[in-house]
Order: structure tokens, then sequence, then C-alpha cells
């Protein structure tokens, strides 16, 4: 219970959601965050964390938040800087926390099916982290997990169930693999304070299955409105959004490969949420 357990992206999804696993379950933990003086921030702090500046592009205020500390949750992103940045930021982390002397195991977060050949520039991003983490001497574990359900609570989504419309770029029928964030947090916690169990593998997570249709009807039931599923073309996301439209373009063909069975029944103690539990506790007061 003593081991310090640092979180980076302390005050983003994956990692504000394990550092809140870890906390609950009484593991002391640094918050390591480009903004200490935030509002999410002091919700860590007010909930126990040790906070700590963290800036990967600074090496010196790396160093300075991983000392002492025994166990690392890393996780980067390409937005806004690109998958170069990402790239980049993730080997400074990842870096610095093997020079420590003091980190026993590093658990990284990555993407679902990010091993294999999607073409997603995103997702091969993520890919060379993973495979500079396994050069370190370092105890690790990756964590891959599928899209997240908290998407569905941020525009353009709630504008579009405002009018009765879920739209995707992929056929209503299409399976859609999905993940609540805090059930990240909890798998992510699970492996920092059981590494022996998890070291040196790559685990695909995700808690639910869901159509685009059924998604629809769901988030309506959960909102209490009637929600119609759309498909929207994918060259519209090409226009709207070319950096996502590789991503949407497998998801609508090949799709994301993620065992769910296989992880509710060999990680019951995860509490994974299906979509209908997960919408069913989000406030859904759409926007006017």
């Amino acid at each position: 219970m003593s081991r310090l357990i640092a979180v980076a992206g302390a005050t983003g999804t994956q990692g504000g959601a394990t550092a809140r696993a870890l906390l609950r379950a009484g593991h002391p933990v640094r918050a390591l965050t480009r903004s200490p003086d935030s509002a999410a921030a002091g919700e860590l702090a007010r909930l126990g964390a040790r906070l700590a500046y963290a800036d990967f592009t600074d090496r010196a205020s790396l160093d300075a938040a991983l000392a002492g500390c025994a166990a690392l949750f890393a996780v980067t992103t390409p937005f806004p800087g690109g998958v170069e940045r990402e790239v980049a930021d993730g080997v400074a982390l990842l870096d610095a926390a093997a020079a420590t002397g003091t980190i026993e195991h590093i658990t990284l977060t990555s993407a679902a099916n990010a091993d294999r050949d999607t073409g997603i520039p995103h997702f091969d991003s993520k890919r060379r982290v993973e495979r500079h983490l396994a050069t370190l001497g370092v105890s690790w574990t990756v964590i891959a997990p599928a899209v997240f359900m908290e998407q569905y609570t941020r525009p353009p989504t709630p504008q579009g169930l405002r009018d009765g419309i879920f739209a995707r770029a992929m056929a209503p029928g299409r399976p859609f693999t999905l993940i609540a964030a805090e059930d990240i947090g909890a798998f992510a916690a699970r492996t920092l304070t059981s590494p022996a169990e998890f070291a040196g593998r790559r685990i695909d997570i995700a808690s639910d299955v869901r159509t685009g249709e059924e998604i629809a009807s769901i988030l309506g039931a959960a909102c209490g409105r009637e929600v119609a599923y759309e498909e929207v073309p994918i060259e519209q996301v090409t226009e709207r959004a070319p950096e996502l439209a590789p991503m949407f373009r497998y998801f609508a063909t090949v799709g994301l490969e993620v065992d769910v069975a296989g992880l509710r029944r060999d990680h019951p103690e995860i509490g994974w949420h299906g979509l209908a539990d997960w919408a069913a506790r989000q406030d859904w007061r759409l926007p006017a």
C-alpha cells in the first residue's frame, strides 16, 4: 500500500479514471499534469492525490515528477500535436521512467488492435511507443482500450440526440466495440498493483459490443426520446475530419476485435459496464 504510483495525463479521461481507481483502493498517487492549477487537478488533490507538474518536452520536469515512484501509468495522445509529437512524448516519458531506478513497472495505455496493420496513423504511432517500451528493460504491461463510451456525451452527439438522430459512418448493423473510462481505470489500476500477473502482456480491453442501431436505441432510452440511426457516408468524414477518416473506415470495414466475454469471465472484479448501464448514469440534459 506504500508504493507511490505516478499517473501521467492525470487530468485526462484515462489518467483521471486510473488515478481515481487507485485512490479508491488506498494507493498513494502522484498525479502528473501540465495544469496543476486546473479544476480537474484540484479534484484529484481533494481525493488525496499528490500533484506534480510534468511536461513531456521538459525532461527536468519529468525527472522531478517521477522521482521516488515505484510504478507508472503512461498515456500518449496525437491531439493536438500530431502523431510524431505523440511518439516523441511517449518516448520521453518512458525513458525518464526507466532512468529513475525506482520504477519497477510501467502500464502503457494504447488502442485496441493497434498492434495490427490497421493503417490508422494514430494507432500506428501508439504501436511505435509500445515497441519502445519493450526495449527498456523495465517490467511492463500494455492495455489497449476500444472506443470510449464517453464520446457520446461530447459534441456533436448530444446535438444529434436532441434532434432524434444518432449518426455514424458505418452500417446500422455493424458491431462497434466500446469501453467505459471507469473500466479502463479499474483495469489499469489492477495491472499497476498486481504487476507480476500482467507483466509482459498486451491486452485489448472493451466492455460491450453494440451495433449502430442498438447504440441509437440505448442512448435514446437514456435521454428519454426516440432516436433513429443514420449512416453517414465516409466521404463526409474525409471532408470534415480527414485525420480521422482512416479510423472510421477501419471501424466500418474491419472493426475492433476484442474478447469481451473472456475479459468479463477472467476479470469480474473490474465491474465491466455495458453501454446501457453506463448511459443510465450520465447527465443527458441536451443542448437547447
